[in-house]
């Protein structure tokens, strides 16, 4: 579970599950992740056939690397306990992580988690594999976001729902992912975020991004991307094909980020070394760098890892032949 935890979630496709031609399609696509849905995608009469047609589709030949989840219904339907057996039941092998909509209350992670716990133990499983993810889509899930952060070790993510939660809070708009007319500086969303962002960073989960409806819209969907990229989410759902590339990029520190980010990973390394000196601060070029600095490199360094990113350039120690680092 932590490994999964620790993937990359740059774009995270949805998928009626009720589609077998969009599963299969899914299959194919570069997407870091992939959820097959039960919840809003799903009508009530389809909501059975779609749990098989999900349970056969996670069993089958194909699938790349993505992460595989399967949102469930939400515990004030009458559907939540059947969707969570039967997907587990049938496929909790092949299964990354339960996503729970509508989260409101810790109580409702710590009884999947329960149920989770007692389907692994009946079917062979291993305790704890299967992990959850959180979507937050209304006040009251937010009032109560860092408990919902705490309420399991099997959590994996935060997710904002933006539609439910617009509806939420009476937001005059009906446009997902933008701004609410009259509301013309600033962000009408930045506080809703970053609490989210904050309580996933204080317990060690990742904070993703919801949905932008406006599928065709690309340059729009790359805007509403950059917000939550720049304030630190790791990714964005996508509802479209069109809609992954430009995820999976705007979610990946830039090239020239990234070979920055080593080189201070690097030079600090060296420079707090015996071998460097074993000093705290020291110059990279014209730039001072000191544990602060190391920090925050780490964090693009690490993401362009994840992302597989290969590094252009090479740290040269002062001492060394060829280029010099201070």
């Amino acid at each position: 579970m932590d490994n999964v935890r620790d993937r990359p979630r740059r774009s995270v496709l949805a998928v009626p599950g009720s589609s077998a031609k969009m599963i299969a399609k899914a299959k194919t696509l570069p997407a870091d992740a992939v959820f097959l849905d039960l919840e809003d995608a799903v009508a009530p009469l389809a909501k059975e056939e779609s749990r098989q047609r999900i349970v056969e589709a996670l069993n089958s030949d194909g699938w790349g690397g993505q992460i595989k989840s399967v949102r469930v219904n939400d515990w004030t339907t009458p559907w939540t306990h059947a969707d969570v057996i039967a997907v587990v039941a049938g496929a909790g092998a092949r299964l990354d992580a339960i996503l729970l909509p509508k989260v409101t209350d810790p109580v409702q992670v710590q009884a999947l988690d329960l149920l989770l716990t007692q389907l692994e133990q009946l079917h062979g499983l291993e305790r704890g594999r299967i992990g959850i993810e959180a979507q937050i889509e209304d006040a009251r899930g937010l009032l109560a976001i860092n408990a919902i952060a705490a309420a399991s070790p099997r959590l994996q993510t935060l997710v904002f729902g933006p539609a439910d939660f617009m509806a939420s809070l009476n937001m005059r708009t009906l446009v997902v992912g933008e701004q609410p007319d009259g509301y013309d500086t600033g962000d009408a969303y930045h506080h809703v975020l970053m609490s989210i962002l904050v309580a996933a960073r204080a317990h060690g989960l990742q904070a993703i991004d919801g949905p932008y409806l406006q599928i065709k819209d690309l340059d729009a969907f790359r805007r509403s991307a950059a917000r939550t990229a720049g304030l630190g989410f790791d990714g964005k759902w996508v509802l479209h094909p069109t809609q992954i590339d430009a995820g999976n990029e705007v979610f990946s520190p830039r090239l020239s980020d990234y070979d920055h980010a080593e080189l201070i990973v690097a030079a600090y390394e060296h420079h707090t070394s015996a071998a460097g000196g074993a000093r705290g601060a020291a110059m990279l070029g014209d730039e001072m760098i000191d544990e602060a600095s190391n920090k925050m490199a780490r964090v693009i360094a690490a993401k362009g890892r994840a992302a597989g990113m290969a590094r252009t350039v090479e740290f040269t120690p002062p001492d060394s032949t060829g280029a010099k680092s201070t």
